[in-house]
């Protein structure tokens, strides 16, 4: 049974320690256990009984409504891919144009690795106005 006992301690790892939780982890807890009893009076292997009423107890997001836990909200990482973008693609155009006019002054062959590489920030340009045009 301390399969059922860690299985739980995960699921409410992120919930607030108090009377409450404790109270309604340990029923969880004890309605797992007999649901685990009767499973193996059925005839089953005590490891698959046990499985099954884990599988069969479900998610817990009911009940972290219940108990007020707060979700916590994803940032958006948008506008920091986008910032990254404009800085990694104004460094990589500087070392092609370095190269090229370095070693190749009289070819101009930098402006098409730039023109590929100028895509990324524009990607990530749309990316991020369609993340703030939808919140």
């Amino acid at each position: 049974m301390k399969k059922i006992k860690h299985h739980i301690d995960e699921l409410f790892k992120d919930m607030p320690r108090n009377n409450e939780t404790e109270l309604v982890k340990q029923e969880i807890i004890e309605n797992l256990e007999e649901k685990v009893f009767y499973l193996i009076e059925q005839g089953k292997e005590e490891e698959d009984a046990i499985n099954k009423a884990i599988v069969e107890f479900g998610d817990i997001d009911d009940l972290k409504k219940e108990l007020g836990v707060k979700v916590p909200e994803k940032k958006s990482m948008a506008k920091l891919n986008l910032e990254f973008s404009l800085w990694g693609s104004g460094l990589i155009t500087a070392f092609f144009i370095f190269i090229n006019l370095y070693y190749t002054p009289n070819i101009i062959w930098a402006i098409y690795p730039i023109f590929a590489i100028l895509w990324w920030p524009l990607s990530m340009y749309f990316v991020w106005s369609r993340k703030k045009w939808s919140e």
